[in-house]
């Protein structure tokens, strides 16, 4: 079991490292010596800060433009 960084709740550590796992099963290279399984590996990628969370970069309701 991979013990989650400080300031990210289950959910979150859940879903960034489902994405990041998808990312190893496409042939990303990963970041940490590669585990048997690559969730593992994305687990530990992100427990060990190689991949952190990047805010959404498409413009609110707010900021659309009509």
């Amino acid at each position: 079991m991979v013990k989650r960084p400080d300031g990210m709740n289950a959910f979150e550590f859940a879903v960034l490292s489902g994405l990041r796992a998808a990312q190893l099963q496409r042939g990303c290279t990963p970041r940490v010596p590669p585990a048997e399984k690559v969730s593992v590996t994305a687990q530990l990628e992100l427990a060990e800060g190689k991949v952190v969370r990047c805010a959404d970069s498409a413009p609110s309701n707010s900021e659309a433009v009509d």
